[in-house]
């Protein structure tokens, strides 16, 4: 209390030091600020991690699961080791995408101007063996699936075309490893090819089959893998947001193409293999109709990245979308896996 005369009521007045103030300093509110920043932060750092985590689990899920479940109720014949078949697949064409789109990205990167001379590292050494040895894993499980020598599988079709396939994947992991990494586009071409083979023993058209799977498959590695080195380049540069955005401006170009090519040889494939009898009462039909329905939402996620990048200087709302766009290719590569698993829906048709 103060012990002298009243204020006069038109003078301002200080307030009472012994009374804490509803508002807060201007340091004590740069300190509120800044902790809440923090916490913001930490909570995103945290966010990123764990939603990786939890896609991986789904995917090792439906990888494990998948076949077993969509061929539930539909009289197929039971594949033996159908899942492990599938997560050895998965490693396979996860492989062939991380390899091949560190090949095509870096064609994208070089012509952006401004751009930082800081590059990411390369996965493509370690991607070829984990392919190499998916494939080896592949040889081991028909080996003992069939109760035959390892020496006597490699004499079986699908055998001798798993043992190219792990060679070509070796060689291409030393390519990659040398000072002309471009190299790796041979080995890596008679893998495509010989997998395509080894998908397609059916006796009906089966060198249209693979032709188409050729395509295929190429076109998604590139688009999938050139997605992740594009992201990790975009995170790497995130103190350039022109160069960032210019350099998945460039991606999306090609990747349009690289869209209609999966459409078309997709629908093609899909029409060839797949009666109409059984779309929904076969394991093949029902896989095929869960892979259309994610590449649905793909297709959404991508459109919306290409308008908010041509729309907004800033691109990192675009980059998110497509962070979101890249986990959902990573379950639609999961669920092709399957696909190369699930019996041929022939078997159960109707139709002559």
């Amino acid at each position: 209390m103060f012990s002298g005369p009243p204020a006069d009521p038109a003078t301002p007045t200080m307030p009472d030091s012994s009374v804490p103030s509803a508002v807060p300093l201007a340091g004590e509110t740069g300190g509120i600020s800044e902790g809440a920043s923090a916490a913001a932060s930490a909570g995103r750092s945290w966010t990123a991690p764990l939603l990786l985590c939890a896609a991986g689990a789904l995917a090792l899920l439906i990888a494990l699961f998948g076949p077993g479940l969509m061929a539930r109720g539909t009289g197929e014949l039971r594949i033996p080791g159908a899942g492990l078949t599938t997560v050895l697949r998965s490693v396979l064409f996860a492989a062939l995408a991380l390899h091949l789109g560190e090949l095509l990205a870096p064609q994208l990167i070089r012509p952006v101007r401004g751009r930082p001379r800081t590059a990411v590292r390369s996965w493509a050494v370690l991607a070829s063996l984990a392919g190499a040895a998916a494939a080896a894993g592949q040889i081991v499980r028909l080996a003992a699936v069939s109760d035959l020598g390892i020496t006597e599988t490699y004499g079986t079709r699908e055998g001798g075309l798993l043992l190219l396939i792990a060679n070509g994947l070796a060689v291409a992991a030393l390519c990659a490893a040398s000072r002309r990494p471009a190299l790796a586009l041979a080995p890596l071409a008679v893998v495509i090819g010989a997998e395509a083979l080894r998908a397609h023993p059916e006796a009906y058209s089966p060198e249209f089959g693979a032709a188409l799977t050729v395509v295929h498959l190429t076109a998604a590695s590139l688009w999938t893998g050139g997605l992740l080195y594009v992201l990790r380049t975009m995170w790497l540069w995130r103190g350039s947001p022109v160069a960032a955005r210019a350099l998945l401006g460039r991606y999306a170009r090609p990747a349009i193409w690289l869209y209609v090519a999966l459409a078309a040889t997709g629908t093609a494939s899909a029409l060839r293999r797949l009666p109409l009898d059984v779309v929904f009462t076969s394991a093949y039909g029902r896989t095929l109709l869960l892979k259309l329905a994610l590449m649905a939402v793909v297709s959404v996620l991508a459109l919306a990245a290409r308008r908010r990048m041509l729309r907004d200087t800033d691109p990192s709302v675009a980059h998110r979308l497509a962070r979101r766009e890249q986990v959902v290719l990573g379950m639609v590569v999961v669920v092709s896996a399957v696909l190369t698993v699930v019996p041929d829906p022939h078997w159960i048709s109707l139709r002559p």
